[in-house]
């Protein structure tokens, strides 16, 4: 029986690691959601990271996502995020449900070890959490590198992203 389990447990992970989706793949995926003629914002961030979770108690982020119904948010968790890294974006009112303009991924190398961490997104180095930029038709057009976003702040560089601005 012990056997039987074990095999059926190794054919589990492996057939549960044949989904898990690499790095390459990741960043195709975000290129491809940031391909677009109108802004995105991309927000990075780590459950363990006091600034983020700082940053999602005053309900600023729903609020402002709810107000932007035409430009699409990424939440993209990393450097170990715990695997509730959902669940806690939940209890701070960030969740798809509703927000529809809204995606929570989860970055596949979840590792935060320095030398092994992800360390970039669409060619664009991030050394801190949490990190926000606004992307249009895949290319950077502002960053919030160090900290907490002032929202209006992020509303301006939204606006200034727009197609014809520069």
């Amino acid at each position: 029986m012990k056997r039987i389990l074990s095999h059926l447990l190794l054919v589990g992970a492996l057939a549960l690691s044949s989904f898990a989706e690499t790095e390459a793949e990741f960043e195709a995926r975000l290129v491809e959601a940031t391909d677009s003629s109108t802004p995105t914002v991309v927000h990075i961030w780590a459950s363990w990271c006091h600034n983020c979770i700082v940053e999602f108690q005053d309900g600023g982020w729903p609020t402002f996502i709810k107000e932007n119904p035409e430009t699409e948010f990424i939440f993209i968790s990393t450097w170990g995020s715990d695997k509730d890294d959902v669940g806690l974006l939940g209890r701070h009112g960030i969740n798809n449900e509703d927000l529809p303009n809204l995606e929570i991924w989860r970055h596949p190398n979840q590792s935060s070890r320095a030398g092994e961490r992800a360390s970039s997104l669409l060619g664009v180095r991030f050394t801190w959490m949490p990190t926000t930029w606004v992307v249009r038709d895949t290319r950077m057009r502002y960053a919030i590198n160090y900290g907490e976003v002032r929202f209006d702040m992020l509303q301006q560089m939204i606006k200034d992203s727009h197609s014809g601005q520069w």
